[in-house]
């Protein structure tokens, strides 16, 4: 277990919350569900990390509708 890649990641998740619309909708969707404030965080972290290798394989930038819009849409 990489535990400094994990804190990494934990750290980016909780700025996520504050600066990406997907995240936190992602984020509250897993406390509605009655997820824990760090298994959310978790979750939202690990597919943060799915986003970055996607994005890294495809060669693409970052997008937020692309990454999110499914996310978003649960929002509205």
């Amino acid at each position: 277990r990489n535990t400094r890649l994990n804190a990494a990641a934990t750290c980016m998740a909780q700025g996520a919350l504050t600066g990406s619309p997907g995240a936190r909708a992602y984020y509250d969707n897993l406390r509605d569900q009655k997820k824990s404030h760090t298994q959310a965080l978790r979750a939202v972290a690990n597919r943060l990390v799915g986003i970055l290798h996607g994005c890294l394989t495809h060669r693409t930038l970052y997008n937020e509708h692309t990454a999110w819009h499914h996310r978003t849409n649960l929002a509205a």
